[in-house]
């Protein structure tokens, strides 16, 4: 078997274009327009290459400006951490501006205007602006800029757009006089605010007491946000603003009344000269932070030279990090290119409850503004790649809220990493927002996560920092997700007030239409709520009437909360699937039986409780394939930490412990009728079982991508993972248009336009192709890298990288700019396609 880590070592790729330090120009003092490197012998000169790799256009004309997913349609560039980003104009009433900006509202993303500043140049002598629709016009993004070049017969203008610190923008301006005779000009900036807050109503409907004030300022001009706290559209502080700052003198007007101002200022440009002139433009959440960086706002406009440079040499080094020595293939460079812009894109600086900064799935997806576990594992391993800094602190910031044993909320769960952390903390940590979550944690990836950062940053204190939280987050799955103690552990959910009253009894729902009279009387200790919904609490009464199966539809809390732990949000084997395919399961198995088939369906919950019968939390009735392969890894990954930090007989306890694991995992999730891994049901509720493999394979809830982890674990035997291996590559299986989706053709629920029943994500297609190639498949491996490149809509091309994609279509789906889908890719580029073979 191959070892599966990659220390990341890099050259150059062949075919980046650099940019040199910007210089003094001799005549007028100023800075001198960007300018290109002298070329290293090996680097290609062309400076095309990285262009628009990824589509930065758009003119949003609402505060949500939506595609049919939710997503702002958009892709606006951010860099360095920041929470403001911009776009490139993509017609000519918007020359002359970058385009937006995108604010995030602590955890919403919201386009505050379609063009806030935008130059006008009017000839002092002739009265005639310079219309930038007549000229030569060349707009571009690049790795680490947005660049506009306006070129007129007597005036060359140049604009460019770079992040300069975690909070600010800095746009470059540069003029150059190209007749014999000096230039006088009038520059205008102008900016209005966006009315409209969706396709449906305007901002002062939806939002009647968010106010938006704007002032003029020494230079510039101000934009003051009212304090905000609606949950589910925006949060803000009573101090938010965003704030523009030039380096020439000049004057504002605004008109508050219409949202809008205007500046202007004077320039003189000699016979055959240049000028060049700076704009900070800033976002900030609260008073403080705009306090703090004005200092450094005065040092980048009077010496902008050293922050443009550094922002040009650390994106060199990002272009570093990939070697195109034995891939020529360019489209896999663009691709490689474009996971790096899209993981810094989602890069977030330290802010609220973010106490580091962090890689968030995705700046432009509406709910995906926050910091998720198993995300950042993803995002830091691809990161370390070719920014270690921020890959451990994306790993820290999760770990920052790893639950202590006298935690005030759950001191049951200690040492989990919960799921989801954002801006604002929820209502039992004292805070207001509606999107941290602590129902779950995810899936046990960290230590791989950890171990590359270490691989790819020769940091051994960072091993020294993470072990001990690794370990304790470890020892959490077996104290408080192993049911029955059999050293098999499950997914579940936590203690929490969305899945157990405050007595700690589950609560759920269920429907019936027309209820008979023994089911009214199990139903009394419910409560009728809404349509025919009952509200419930208690296991017993939960168990009773799955047990009838004769209700319409059940929700419970538990089901999504250890979906959500397994990250398979809906997947099929933890009972979802949609009444029509029930239906349909129900004819193919059960003569139309619909009782009959929801009992193959309907999961059921366990209740964890500690030696003093304290309730812990719950476990789902399966122990899962995936996770318990993912803890065999984990324990090889301790194993090796532990030896590195010399502690040699905890490394092989972490060993044999892993051995052992990896023995059980093939006896019993391994399905030899089907040639497939699958979870297994548990039979008993109670009681300390053996080391036997007991319940039943789930097979009858179809195949998903769970079944070939024991090879992306290394754990699988050889006869075993060859049959896999023939499971995955059945065109009427799971090698479709686009390969290895989240339920194979053949699953009763699947579906391809369904989240976790069918849609392809490329952290799945990564760690199948990393199992095939683990056990040899190397040509197989090519092929189907070769059809997800391909067929996968816009990935070649300027389309921005997607959640997920239709697995028979290629169609995009889901989020765009999603971060573990760019992670992947970049994992695959450099582990796969990057490696001589």
């Amino acid at each position: 078997m191959k070892r599966r880590f990659y220390p990341v070592r890099m050259a150059y790729i062949l075919g980046l274009w650099l940019t040199v330090p910007l210089g003094l120009h001799a005549k007028q003092d100023h800075l001198a327009p960007d300018t290109e490197l002298p070329k290293p012998s090996h680097i290609n000169p062309d400076s095309l290459v990285l262009r628009n790799v990824i589509d930065r256009t758009g003119n949003p004309t609402k505060h949500k400006d939506y595609d049919k997913y939710g997503n702002q349609q958009f892709n606006p560039f951010f860099d360095l951490g920041a929470w403001h980003g911009y776009l490139l104009p993509d017609n000519q009433n918007t020359y002359g501006t970058f385009t937006g900006p995108l604010v995030i509202a602590q955890e919403y993303g919201l386009f505050i205007s379609n063009a806030f500043e935008q130059l006008s140049v009017v000839d002092n002598k002739t009265q005639k602006a310079f219309d930038f629709a007549t000229a030569k016009a060349e707009v571009y993004s690049q790795p680490g800029a947005l660049v506009q070049q306006y070129r007129f017969p007597q005036l060359s203008i140049k604009l460019v757009l770079r992040y300069v610190s975690n909070r600010t923008a800095l746009v470059t301006t540069h003029f150059e006089n190209k007749t014999s005779k000096p230039l006088s000009l009038q520059l205008r900036w102008q900016g209005k605010l966006l009315a409209a807050w969706d396709d449906k109503s305007s901002v002062e409907r939806t939002m009647p007491n968010w106010t938006r004030t704007l002032s003029p300022a020494e230079d510039g001009v101000v934009i003051a946000f009212s304090k905000v706290r609606s949950t589910w559209n925006a949060l803000t502080s009573d101090s938010a603003q965003f704030q523009i700052k030039r380096s020439i003198a000049s004057k504002s007007k605004v008109d508050s009344n219409n949202h809008s101002y205007t500046s202007t200022a004077q320039v003189d440009i000699l016979a055959n000269n240049e000028l060049t002139l700076f704009t900070t433009q800033s976002y900030f959440h609260t008073q403080q932070e705009a306090n703090e960086e004005q200092t450094l706002i005065s040092n980048i406009l009077s010496s902008p030279a050293p922050h443009i440079n550094a922002t040009k040499l650390r994106w060199q080094n990002y272009l570093q990090s990939l070697t195109n020595t034995k891939n020529t293939n360019p489209q896999h460079t663009k691709i490689a290119v474009k996971s790096i812009e899209t993981l810094t894109g989602n890069w977030r600086s330290a802010a609220g409850s973010l106490l580091h900064d962090s890689v968030t799935p995705s700046v432009t997806a509406r709910w995906f503004n926050g910091t998720w576990a198993w995300d950042s594992w993803k995002h830091a391993y691809a990161m370390a790649s070719f920014n270690g800094d921020t890959a451990k602190d994306n790993i820290r910031a999760m770990f920052d809220y790893q639950i202590a044993s006298t935690d005030a909320v759950r001191p049951q769960d200690e040492g989990m990493v919960i799921d989801a952390i954002f801006y604002n903390k929820d209502l039992p940590r004292g805070g207001d927002g509606g999107n941290w979550n602590e129902r779950n944690t995810k899936p046990p990836l960290a230590s791989w996560s950890v171990w590359q950062v270490y691989l790819a940053t020769n940091d051994i204190a960072f091993i020294e920092e993470m072990f001990p939280k690794l370990q304790r987050y470890h020892q959490w799955w077996y104290r408080n997700r192993d049911h029955n103690k059999n050293g098999l552990v499950e997914y579940g959910a936590t203690k929490h007030r969305y899945h157990n009253d405050e007595q700690g009894n589950l609560k759920f729902k269920v429907q019936y239409t027309t209820p008979d009279r023994a089911t009214k009387a199990a139903l009394t200790p419910c409560q009728l709520i809404e349509q025919s919904w009952y509200q419930c609490t208690g296991i017993e009464l939960y168990q009773e009437i799955i047990a009838q199966a004769n209700y319409n539809d059940i929700d419970i809390g538990v089901q999504h909360g250890a979906a959500w732990e397994s990250g398979m949000d809906n997947a099929a084997r933890f009972g979802f699937i949609t009444n029509e395919q029930l239906n349909a399961y129900a004819r193919n198995h059960y003569q139309g039986d619909i009782k009959e088939a929801r009992k193959d369906w309907q999961v059921e919950f366990f209740e964890n409780r500690d030696e003093q019968g304290q309730l812990l939390g719950f476990s789902i009735n399966q122990e899962s394939v995936e996770l318990n392969s993912y803890l065999a890894h984990e324990k090889l990954l301790l194993s090796k930490m532990a030896t590195l930090l010399q502690q040699f007989e905890l490394a092989k306890h972490y060993e044999i412990s892993a051995n052992a694991l990896a023995l059980r995992v093939n006896q019993c999730f391994f399905d030899d009728v089907s040639g497939f891994y699958y979870d297994r049901k548990i039979t008993k509720s109670n009681g300390k079982t053996s080391n036997k493999c007991n319940g039943e394979l789930l097979t009858k809830r179809g195949r998903g991508p769970e079944g070939w982890s024991p090879l992306w674990a290394n754990i699988a035997d050889k006869d075993k993972a060859e049959k896999v291996k023939n499971v995955m590559l059945n065109e009427q299986e799971f090698n479709t248009k686009i390969p290895l989706g989240t339920a194979s053709l053949s699953n009763p629920a699947y579906d391809p336009d369904i989240y976790w029943r069918g849609r392809v994500w490329l952290d799945q297609v990564y760690f199948g192709l990393i199992a095939l190639d683990n056990y040899g498949y190397q040509t197989h491996v090519k092929h189907l890298i070769s059809k997800l490149l391909v067929n996968a809509e816009g990935l070649s091309k300027k389309g921005a990288i997607r959640e997920n994609y239709n697995p028979e279509t290629g169609a995009v789906q889901g989020a765009n700019n999603f971060s573990w889908s760019a992670a992947h890719l970049l994992m695959l580029y450099l582990e796969i396609l990057n490696v001589k073979r």
